[in-house]
């Protein structure tokens, strides 16, 4: 059957937009009422972090805390660090363009014909996206790359202005922006109508593996046309006011911690606000040297630093001032009240990286810190490097805190063993 190329780009065009399965439903919508909110704050490290500054040399709750996790000394009681874990599948040949599957854990990231599949927060937001404004924000400290993938395995495009963010999420704009956005969907949804009759009169005539893929398309549309009638009951909504200053994007892409603190604290706000409840952020590894006292080498050339004692003490330096960031966010949403919790409380923040060494570009014993969420804490929880359980065990651990009824994500076999909810 002939079927023009014009015609497979635009409805493709249009179908690698952000999948909505049953979250709008009536029944996800009663077993959400009057329960606590549960989010979640998936941060990537790319260039991994040196693993004898992060993993404790001791397990257990008595752990004597690494040069890394002395700066969170704070929150010891709201974290768990987890050493040992790896996704299958993936090489050292290819350590880089792991980070493609970090939060997906599907094999062979950087291989020819690999695809990917729905990331961890999307596939929460399937769950609980409806309830926000923003279904979920993916943010990069660096380029469009983020962490956040559709159940088709497109890119979801990751913002790394933190401005744009803010008037998105805070800013009412003119009067008649409300009016504007609705004829948008009104056309979006016209558009969508005429992309759906076509693909139909498309599948008579086709195999049994192209109906398939028709039918998964279609899918992909009657899902984004929930979407829009989301999109259209928040239109109507005021937005949130917060009492801060709108934040101004820093320009130097080598300021690396500049562009972090701005990043966390935009993730606070969003989750304060409620205005979202999962959040992706792909922080920054530039080749050029960061504006850190004592670091005179890019953050890339430092991560491979081939056991030299010079570039590792810049690393140090780099990866010191990181841990102070993530420190500020975690104490922000301890500080933060919502009812009798924290945020902290109901937010999962994990922090991890695609390698478990940059300098080798191993994938394995990646660094792994989760806090808060409504886990029990404090402790220094290991796996055997050379017979792991997959990263995906820990998704489904968080999926299920998150509300979800799933014993399976990824590459998962269970959730994950010792990792207890309070």
């Amino acid at each position: 059957m002939n079927i023009p190329r014009r015609t497979f780009i635009r409805s493709a065009g249009i179908s690698l937009a952000l999948p909505w399965l049953d979250a709008f439903g009536a029944d996800a919508k009663r077993k959400s009422a009057g329960k606590p909110p549960r989010r979640m704050v998936c941060i990537c490290a790319p260039l991994g972090l040196y693993p004898d500054n992060f993993i404790p040399k001791e397990t257990g709750k008595d752990y004597a805390p690494s040069p890394y996790l002395e700066i969170l000394k704070q929150h010891r009681e709201q974290f768990t660090v987890i050493s040992g874990l790896e996704h299958a599948g993936m090489s050292s040949s290819f350590g880089h363009q792991a980070s493609a599957s970090f939060l997906t854990g599907v094999p062979g990231a950087g291989r020819p014909g690999f695809r990917n599949a729905i990331s961890l927060d999307q596939a929460a937001a399937e769950h609980l996206g409806y309830l926000t404004r923003f279904p979920s924000l993916a943010l990069s400290g660096e380029g469009s790359g983020g962490l956040s993938w559709t159940r088709t395995g497109a890119l979801i495009p990751a913002d790394n202005s933190p401005s744009k963010v803010f008037a998105q999420l805070f800013l009412q704009g003119r009067a008649n922006d409300v009016q504007e956005q609705m004829r948008r969907l009104e056309d979006g949804r016209s558009i969508l109508d005429d992309v759906r009759t076509q693909a139909k009169s498309l599948r008579t005539g086709l195999g049994g593996e192209d109906r398939d893929k028709l039918d998964e398309y279609l899918t992909s549309v009657r899902e984004l046309e929930q979407r829009m009638v989301n999109d259209e009951s928040w239109a109507k909504k005021p937005k949130p006011k917060v009492d801060v200053e709108p934040p101004k994007d820093i320009s130097n892409p080598t300021d690396l911690i500049g562009r972090t603190r701005l990043l966390f604290d935009l993730t606070h706000l969003a989750l304060q606000t409620d205005s979202t409840r999962l959040i992706t952020i792909m922080l920054a590894g530039s080749t050029g040297a960061p504006p850190i006292e004592g670091v005179n080498l890019g953050h890339h050339d430092l991560s491979h630093h081939g056991k030299d004692p010079d570039k590792l003490e810049q690393l140090k330096i780099v990866e010191v001032e990181t841990m102070k960031t993530v420190h500020d966010l975690l104490t922000k949403l301890q500080q933060s009240k919502e009812d009798s919790d924290s945020l902290l409380d109901r937010t999962t923040v994990f922090l991890g990286s695609n390698l478990g060494d940059g300098s080798s570009h191993s994938t394995k014993n990646l660094p792994v810190l989760l806090a808060g969420g409504g886990f029990q804490h404090g402790q220094h929880l290991p796996f055997d490097p050379g017979n792991p359980p997959p990263l995906c065990n820990l998704y489904v651990s968080i999926l299920q805190r998150l509300g979800m009824e799933t014993d399976k994500f990824g590459t998962s076999n269970g959730t994950l063993t010792g990792l207890s909810m309070v």
